[in-house]
């Protein structure tokens, strides 16, 4: 392994990024002037855009996550394009898309589906893949998330299965068969003491859940069933250690709790929801 190599490593090393080996050969990839793929054991500094290497690698020592780097994510079965203005689509999240699918189990049919705080619009154009009849509404209340979503879904030419507003469903009033959520759910502690990959690179508005991280589940319990068809459901990403909040918090709702599903570290993750 050359100098030029070891010397990258240890600089994140240093920094304690983690898996440093795995982001370094995502950056040289990125810098690399051909489509070859590069391997560390036999580099060739040659092979690659050492300015353009030397940018990245600095934007990662100050813990700017990769996807932020690269603008890309992996999400389900997409690769979507990501920025400082949505939060990364994590694996956890993709329990919402294997809850919905469990629920409706004909994904033929012309469900109408809402998409609550879309961010990327990973979600809403992951249900779109499987519900190829779906109509489907992804809203979100910053505008440059809505940017986002709206350059995802015209890569993935899904613009005429998936609609945008940049509005809150304060302001909707059709009903919809499936409503999905991933909502800001950090408590004011919880966000304090993040990673930095997370508190300076992710936006706050989809991570902060207010003080003890319920605000959304609280403001929405209410309004949430109203936008629900008979037999709707709604399925809901939670935190960790929020379960019996949320069931409180949804008992004086007019919907049925259902079942909750754990993520792979077996934390409490989602709530689904049905209307009578």
């Amino acid at each position: 392994m050359n100098d030029f190599i070891i010397s990258s490593l240890n600089k994140l090393k240093e920094k304690k990024i983690p898996n440093p080996e795995i982001d370094l050969r995502v950056l040289l990839n990125y810098s690399n002037y051909s489509s070859n793929e590069i391997v560390l054991s036999n580099f060739d500094i040659n092979q690659i855009n050492v300015q353009l290497f030397n940018d990245l690698l600095n934007r990662r020592l100050e813990h700017e996550p990769i996807s932020k780097i690269i603008n890309r994510k992996n999400f389900w079965k997409d690769e979507f394009y990501v920025n400082k203005f949505v939060l990364d689509p994590r694996p956890e999240t993709e329990a919402i898309i294997e809850e919905s699918l469990k629920i409706k189990k004909d994904n033929k049919l012309s469900y109408n589906i809402l998409d609550i705080g879309t961010g990327s619009g990973a979600v809403a154009i992951s249900l779109a893949r499987e519900f190829i009849n779906a109509n489907i509404l992804a809203i979100d209340i910053s505008d440059k998330a809505i940017e986002v979503a709206n350059k995802n879904i015209i890569n993935k030419k899904l613009v005429k299965q998936i609609q945008t507003r940049n509005i809150s469903i304060d302001f909707l009033n059709k009903k919809f068969d499936l409503i999905v959520s991933n909502p800001p759910y950090l408590s004011k502690k919880d966000f304090e003491n993040i990673s930095k990959e997370i508190r300076y690179f992710e936006p706050a508005i989809a991570l902060d859940g207010g003080e003890d991280g319920l605000d959304f589940y609280r403001n929405f319990a209410d309004k949430i069933p109203k936008l629900m068809k008979s037999k709707a459901h709604l399925i809901l990403e939670i935190g960790e250690n929020q379960f019996n909040d949320c069931l409180e918090i949804f008992t004086n709702s007019t919907l049925n709790f259902e079942k909750k599903t754990k993520d792979l570290q077996k934390k409490d993750r989602i709530m689904v929801f049905s209307k009578l």
